[in-house]
């Protein structure tokens, strides 16, 4: 899966944050945009939850590849990760405080730029009021800021 992550991360990328840090696991992709931001070559933005308003962003930049970060739950243990095409998405039952927002995200810039599109979608434990990460979902943050942050190593 990190293999699939890993031919993503080439040419012109931008890693895009979604998520609502109020709402505990909710905000996994927020808090992960937010950690790596600094550390990698990549374009990073934390949209939180107004992807909406990153899309001229995003297509002035024309990124050979974005990829989207968010909480979702698919029925994995607490802290698993997958990663998805963007038809995937559009098709799936995911059960997300964005997925419908993210299927019109992902159609509107399939529809004015060429670029590869993926999710990488972490499972949260409780999407309950509150500003603290659950113990599997931090451990999945910390993981993957250190891969991202070795695939800038590796790029210099």
């Amino acid at each position: 899966m990190l293999d699939h992550l890993k031919s993503h991360l080439q040419g012109k990328v931008i890693i895009l944050g979604i998520g609502n840090t109020l709402r505990s696991d909710d905000g996994a992709g927020s808090v992960l945009a937010s950690r790596i931001k600094e550390g990698v070559s990549f374009l990073v933005w934390d949209a939180g939850l107004n992807p909406e308003n990153y899309l001229n962003r995003i297509i002035k930049e024309k990124p050979d590849n974005l990829v989207i970060i968010d909480a979702a739950d698919f029925g994995g243990r607490a802290g698993e990760f997958r990663i998805s095409e963007a038809d995937q998405i559009q098709t799936s039952n995911l059960f997300s405080t964005h997925n419908a927002s993210l299927s019109l995200l992902i159609n509107y810039l399939q529809s004015k730029i060429k670029t590869n599109i993926i999710v990488l979608i972490i499972q949260p434990k409780t999407i309950a009021l509150g500003d603290t990460l659950s113990p599997e979902v931090s451990a999945t943050l910390n993981n993957l800021k250190d891969f991202f942050y070795a695939q800038t190593k590796q790029a210099q």
